[in-house]
């Protein structure tokens, strides 16, 4: 199972990289309009999202959205080799490159807040299938994280070009509550 998630993972990573940047930001912006009509969203006070890196959907207009001034944006951080910490950073100077080259909110500059307390989180994914299972980039941070979130609504974000016919599921894998691409949304049905 293991070689076939990491084939499923480099097929989607190429997909998504297939796409030019201005195909990949319109489609973006496609999936941050469906995010934002979205009642998870709408209702969320404490949204989880993420900076986006290496051809990842962008959800830059999420957070210029003005109805982003009304929620609290929090972003994840790696803090060891297992974990991963919720962190609302205070400004726009509360940033730095983690370890993966990925943005991160410095801790000493952000509030940490409890996984429970989180209503929404944006997942990026590398590869989902239609009934929202997702493979993310293999160290297993999220999937880790996702079981201490609760109260929280779990979706995820991807180019429609990254939906594979099916993901293999580990016993730990959750599934996401949805997918949202930029051609439609993708609903978990209970089996």
């Amino acid at each position: 199972m293991k070689d076939r998630k990491k084939k499923l993972r480099e097929a989607g990573i190429h997909a998504r990289e297939s796409l030019r940047p201005e195909e990949r930001k319109e489609a973006s912006i496609r999936i941050v309009e469906q995010i934002l009509q979205s009642p998870e969203y709408k209702d969320a006070v404490i949204v989880m999202l993420y900076k986006a890196v290496r051809g990842e959907v962008s959800l830059d207009t999420l957070e210029a959205d003005p109805s982003a001034r009304e929620k609290r944006l929090i972003y994840p951080r790696c803090i060891d080799k297992l974990d991963m910490a919720a962190l609302e950073p205070i400004d726009h100077e509360s940033w730095e490159k983690g370890s993966y080259g990925i943005p991160e909110p410095v801790p000493e500059k952000s509030t940490q807040i409890s996984p429970d307390q989180i209503d929404l989180v944006i997942c990026p994914c590398t590869s989902f299938d239609e009934n929202c299972s997702r493979i993310g980039m293999g160290a297993g941070y999220y999937d880790r994280f996702l079981e201490k979130c609760v109260n929280a609504h779990i979706i995820s974000v991807a180019f429609e070009v990254q939906k594979a016919d099916e993901i293999p599921a580990c016993p730990w894998d959750k599934a996401m509550e949805k997918v949202y691409t930029e051609t439609g949304i993708f609903e978990y049905k209970k089996t």
